[in-house]
């Protein structure tokens, strides 16, 4: 191994941006591609769940509503990127850069503990997740092995969730979003080949004539006041399943300045919101209408299909590739923020600002040693939690509910109210304001079941002790 040390030769201005860094090359498939790997991740696997517990009529509606919530305020937030003017502005390289140029005070504090909490909080899911879908495919090859009849096969997450940790660790030195394409691309791929198995799975299950039981208003066979606990849950899975907000200025960052960037995410924010409705669409109404008021928390667990094993575990094989790739992508902000914080408080130091370039036979990368030692403790951090508090549907209702409210709609209708000048008490005024409003009910009901089912959870199980 040779090591090298120093950056390499300042690039030519051919080579840089408006702003003297070097050009970006994202376009709008590679912006796509990023926000469906965010959303077509944890939150469609429960989805059918959520389904069940609404019903048809609300569950239909409540997936269209969150769906053109987040799309009509994702455009809001695009043309904030730059400023004072949406195109040949400054650029704000965060989501946070956007709201202080903004809003200014302390409203980007605000936004950044909620931001960069929601962030760790996906990583957290996508651990359960992923070691979740190991134990399926494990649970399939015991009943296998041993018949259905035999004794039950249990096995501990937590030896998967550590190997995960281990390689997101190794993951996380790809220093930023530029760098993600192609990992971000094999996560979407993948993403479509087991969202669209669990569908057919689902569809193959209502043609054979075995689909179960269902009603307009789901959930019939709780008492009222599981029904509603219930209910509140499965809109914070659904507000979570279709939020990418945390995400959207660092995925704009990568576009290329030509043509303008909020023009192109616009347009990506169409492509991936209109894919991902309808894939959210198919997998609930199809996973409901097979399992009805039995709809396990994830069709893919264990707990729902059991045939064809194979085309299973290769539905959680496709999972667990996704969400090694998806755990990067959503956590690329957080990264960059904490990096950013530390090369302007110590420009000087050169454990914090210096890469070193290493080669490996024809391999070349770079290795800045603060991100080695800060992004391994994150991890680490992120499984040990992952592991102490195991629980799925309660755990993405909360993330949900918590972030999706001000994240994905106060900030960017307050930052396109200040951006406009929209007179405080007229009709537009009034409009956006009821639309935060209405946000907020349906965020605090969320995170009032996301509670509530939480403390179910923690009084059931041991942290470090679950297994399936």
């Amino acid at each position: 191994m040779e090591v090298e040390s120093g950056v390499s030769p300042a690039a030519s201005s051919a080579l840089l941006d408006d702003d003297g860094k070097l050009k970006r090359t994202g376009t709008v498939w590679t912006a796509s591609a990023h926000i469906i790997t965010a959303v077509v991740g944890v939150g469609v696997l429960s989805l059918p769940w959520a389904m069940a517990q609404l019903g048809w009529i609300l569950g239909v509606v409540s997936i269209f509503f969150f769906a053109l919530v987040t799309l009509y305020t994702s455009n809001l937030l695009t043309d904030c990127y730059r400023s004072p003017n949406p195109v040949g502005g400054k650029r704000n390289y965060t989501y946070m850069d956007t709201v202080q140029t903004h809003l200014g005070g302390k409203m980007h504090v605000f936004c950044g503990l909620v931001q960069l909490g929601n962030l760790a909080g996906f990583t957290i899911g996508f651990t359960i997740t992923t070691s979740m879908s190991v134990v399926t495919i494990l649970k399939n090859y015991c009943v296998r092995k041993s018949g259905i009849e035999a004794s039950p096969c249990h096995f501990s997450n937590n030896p998967y969730m550590i190997t995960f940790g281990i390689i997101e660790i190794v993951l996380s030195q790809i220093p930023n979003f530029h760098k993600l394409s192609l990992l971000s691309t094999l996560a979407a791929i993948v993403s479509f080949g087991y969202a669209f198995i669990g569908i057919g799975l689902s569809l193959a299950t209502v043609i054979k004539g075995n689909g179960k039981s269902t009603s307009f208003f789901g959930g019939m066979e709780h008492s009222s006041a599981d029904k509603l606990w219930n209910m509140c849950v499965a809109l914070g899975n659904i507000a979570l399943a279709c939020d990418y907000a945390q995400i959207a200025i660092d995925i704009q960052d990568s576009l290329k300045s030509s043509p303008p960037e909020n023009k192109v995410m616009k347009m990506a924010n169409r492509i991936a919101i209109f894919t991902m409705t309808n894939i959210f669409l198919l997998s609930a109404c199809f996973g409901y209408a097979a399992f009805g008021s039995d709809t396990p928390g994830n069709i893919l667990k264990s707990s729902g299909f059991q045939n064809p094993f194979w085309l299973v575990d290769l539905a959680n094989l496709f999972i667990i590739v996704h969400l090694v790739g998806a755990y990067q992508v959503v956590i690329q902000p957080f990264y960059r923020i904490v990096e950013l914080l530390a090369g302007q408080t110590w420009p000087s130091s050169s454990f914090i600002t210096r890469e070193k370039l290493v080669s490996i036979g024809k391999i070349k990368f770079s290795i800045n040693f603060f991100r080695l030692i800060w992004r391994s403790i994150y991890v680490v951090l992120i499984t040990v939690l992952a592991m102490a508090m195991p629980f799925f549907n309660e755990m993405i209702a909360l993330l949900g509910a918590i972030g999706f409210w001000p994240t994905a709609v106060f900030f960017p209708v307050q930052m396109f109210i200040v951006r406009h000048n929209i007179k405080k008490l007229s009709f537009q005024w009034f409009r956006l304001q009821m639309l935060s409003f209405v946000c907020l009910i349906v965020s605090l009901v969320a995170v009032c079941g996301a509670i509530h089912g939480l403390s179910h959870a923690l009084g059931k199980y041991k942290p470090f002790m679950y297994k399936e």
